[in-house]
């Protein structure tokens, strides 16, 4: 079960890089090119990265609810420093 919880977290953790590399206000401030993803796409991702976590609690599975909100959680804070660093890096 812990592999499935695992396999739930990176899913979360792809959309919210995805996420992270199509925000407008980021890249506006970091020169990039492109415009980013459009708020109907920031959504749907959004939605999509929130799915596991709402199988998990409809399915009464609190210990892997709770796995997965922190591992998600702490995924979102690497990806925010990684994308940080990156901008940091080049300006």
């Amino acid at each position: 079960m812990m592999m499935l919880v695992f396999a739930a977290i990176v899913f979360s953790t792809i959309l919210i890089v995805m996420l992270c590399y199509g925000d407008p206000k980021r890249r506006r401030a970091a020169s990039l090119p492109g415009e980013g993803h459009g708020a109907g796409s920031r959504r749907l991702l959004a939605a999509a990265a929130c799915l596991p976590g709402l199988l998990w609690a409809l399915w009464g599975d609190s210990a892997a609810f709770l796995v997965w909100l922190g591992g998600c959680a702490a995924a979102g804070w690497i990806v925010a420093l990684w994308f940080s660093r990156a901008r940091e890096d080049a300006g």
